[in-house]
């Protein structure tokens, strides 16, 4: 069952890599409510730049397309971060998850996935050839007391 939305952004750019540094640091700034360690907030940014260069790299290889990226905050501290491109899409979800695999040439490290499953909770990836993929992030922010005053 998921958790009620408390709070929620949601926004489209470009698929070029200089926006990936826009979405990883607009990501952070709306995460920061949620008071995160500074340890979860760069796990979130990590794995929010991989999953919005994984849509840059792969889902449009030859040409510019749109990519969204939403982000709520639901109850329980846990934040559930969307990334959507309307891309080529993954043929092998199964394979694509496989560490070391990748289909960005010999630049590319085949690690996006598995870094975005171990700095997260939960990972979900939907894939329709040549209608694009939906990655879904969760993460349950540690609770942390504020002290009295």
């Amino acid at each position: 069952m998921k958790n009620k939305t408390l709070n929620y952004i949601s926004m489209e750019f470009l698929s070029r890599s200089a926006n990936e540094g826009f979405a990883r640091t607009a990501l952070a700034c709306f995460a920061a409510q949620m008071d995160p360690t500074l340890n979860e907030l760069e796990d979130i940014k990590t794995a929010v730049s991989e999953a919005v260069t994984n849509a840059i790299v792969h889902a449009y290889p030859n040409s510019l397309g749109k990519v969204s990226l939403k982000a709520s905050i639901c109850e329980g501290n846990v934040l559930e971060i969307t990334v959507k491109d309307r891309g080529r899409g993954i043929p092998d979800i199964e394979k694509a998850r496989q560490p070391m695999f990748t289909t960005g040439g010999e630049e590319r490290s085949g690690m996006g996935f598995t870094i975005m499953e171990s700095f997260m909770d939960k990972l979900t990836v939907r894939s329709a050839v040549g209608r694009g993929t939906t990655v879904v992030m969760r993460r349950k922010i540690a609770s942390r007391l504020k002290p009295q005053q």
